[in-house]
């Protein structure tokens, strides 16, 4: 048998089911939250805001609604003294920005020096630093990402001297082939527009397969499409772009990436938050559409 309610608790019982289901709704399916990016981590390379001061590249990045950024040393010094260090930190607590990644910082076979970086990286709160690091320097990265417990993105380069050349990191074959044999916490921060770039002086190479390659040395991903006509950054989606989003995604879901992704746009840098945005909704809507 039902036993009826009396009125005034029937609206509060009513109102309170409603409210649940508006929390679950907003939380997303199973209670768990609504993730408009697909189970990645995605945020900014800050060398897209590098003609802003860090609180105005802060203030852009919220309005992205991202969450993470990896910071390059335009932003964030890596010689900070510990008493800016502190600012910069209550600025990022702030915006609600949190530090993932640093860089792209040299390294050589200066252990010292290199133990610097990554103490500075760690007191940032950074758990990846994107590197450029010389071929002398991996035994002494091997005790860094042992001791610290932050790893190590390779990121390659596309044409240089004048593009003409490749650089010494310019393909995940090239980096995968002298890592492999060091710690497994030195990788890779694939960089796909570097990758598209690489068209100018050599065979095209596939983002996807690049990142295939890679397998479990994938620790981060600068997101970018480029026009080697105009040797340009554009928005994803944009027809004059080559970037294959969607399988890029799809061959880091395969090799279980669990990494960060950097969308980075090198152009219109005066006003790059309408391309930014643009990339944000792009990579949005492609990750709906794989789920």
């Amino acid at each position: 048998m039902t036993v009826p309610l009396p009125r005034r608790e029937f609206l509060r019982t009513s109102s309170a089911a409603l409210l649940g289901a508006a929390w679950v709704a907003s939380r997303g399916l199973a209670g768990t939250p609504a993730d408009p990016f697909g189970g990645f981590t995605v945020g900014v390379q800050s060398y897209t805001f590098r003609k802003f001061n860090l609180e105005q590249c802060l203030k852009q990045t919220q309005a992205l609604g991202l969450k993470t950024t990896e910071f390059y040393p335009g932003h964030v010094p890596a010689d900070s003294s510990p008493e800016k260090l502190a600012g910069i930190k209550k600025l990022l607590a702030e915006y609600d920005i949190a530090p993932i990644a640093f860089g792209v910082m040299p390294f050589t076979k200066n252990h010292d020096a290199n133990k610097k970086t990554f103490e500075f990286a760690a007191n940032l709160g950074a758990k990846y630093l994107s590197a450029d690091p010389s071929l002398d320097s991996l035994d002494s990265l091997d005790k860094l990402v042992a001791e610290y417990k932050i790893a190590v993105a390779i990121h390659p380069h596309g044409p240089t001297g004048k593009g003409k050349e490749l650089h010494r990191w310019s393909s995940a074959e090239m980096i995968l082939k002298t890592v492999k044999d060091h710690d497994p916490r030195i990788g890779t921060c694939l960089d796909t527009g570097h990758l598209i770039r690489t068209a100018q002086v050599a065979e095209p190479l596939d983002s996807a397969q690049q990142v295939r390659v890679m397998g479990a040395r994938n620790f981060g991903l600068h997101l970018k499409d480029h026009d080697n006509k105009r040797k340009t950054d554009v928005p994803y989606g944009d027809p004059a772009g080559v970037l294959d989003v969607a399988a890029v995604l799809k061959a880091l879901k395969e090799v279980k990436f669990g990494g960060y992704i950097s969308i980075e746009y090198e152009a219109n840098e005066a006003n790059p938050s309408p391309d930014v945005k643009k990339c944000v909704e792009y990579f949005q809507a492609t990750v709906k559409k794989l789920a």
